[in-house]
This record gives structure tokens, C-alpha cells and sequence, in this order.
């Protein structure tokens, strides 16, 4: 089957002009956490996924060699964590659920 040359000229014009191409698209479905909060349908709602990345990057700070995959994988090193760092006001009702006895006293 052979095109003619009148049919590429119009296919490439239209992919000129409208700067698109005719395949599938790749969506982004990457979840967008801030400061513990999720982005969902344009407004920021408070989940356990973005509060555990939250815990992450804060047990981090305080010096502690752990991943967020570790902490959201493992509910024993969450734990421990939060014994340490679940004082700290930006982790505190997120250690709640970890550790709802109490934490290590001072």
C-alpha cells in the first residue's frame, strides 16, 4: 500500500499544527505528597501513604538510617522509629497508630 504524497503532506501538517501525535498517551499517576498530605482532585487531604514519607524524611533528619519503603513495609520499624522521633510535632498523630500505648517517656 502506498501513500501519496497529498496524504503525508495533510498527516504531517496536522501533527505541525497541532503538535500531537496519533498514539497513546502516557498519563502521570506518580502520587504528589506535601508536608504528610496528598494531592488529590486539587486539594491536599492527610493519608497514611504521605504520612509514612513524612515519617521517613523526619526519622532521617534525626539521624536514622531508613527508607520510606521500610517504614510503610514493615509495621516493626515503624514502631521503633516513632519511639524515637514521635515526640516531634510534624509525626505525632502519625505515630499514634504505631505506637497507641505510649511512647519512650523522657
Amino acid at each position: 500500500m502506498t501513500r501519496s504524497p497529498f496524504t503525508a503532506a495533510m498527516l504531517a501538517a496536522v501533527v505541525a499544527i497541532t503538535g500531537t501525535t496519533f498514539g497513546p498517551t502516557v498519563a502521570s499517576a506518580a502520587i504528589v505528597c506535601r508536608n504528610g498530605a496528598q494531592l488529590v482532585s486539587g486539594s491536599y487531604l492527610i493519608t497514611p501513604y504521605c504520612q509514612d514519607k513524612l515519617l521517613a524524611a523526619v526519622a532521617r533528619e534525626y539521624g536514622f538510617k531508613v527508607s520510606f519503603a521500610e517504614i510503610r513495609d514493615n509495621p516493626n520499624s515503624k514502631r521503633n522509629i516513632c519511639i524515637y522521633v514521635g515526640r516531634d510535632i510534624r509525626v505525632q498523630e502519625n505515630c499514634l497508630t504505631a505506637n497507641p500505648t505510649g511512647r519512650r517517656g523522657f
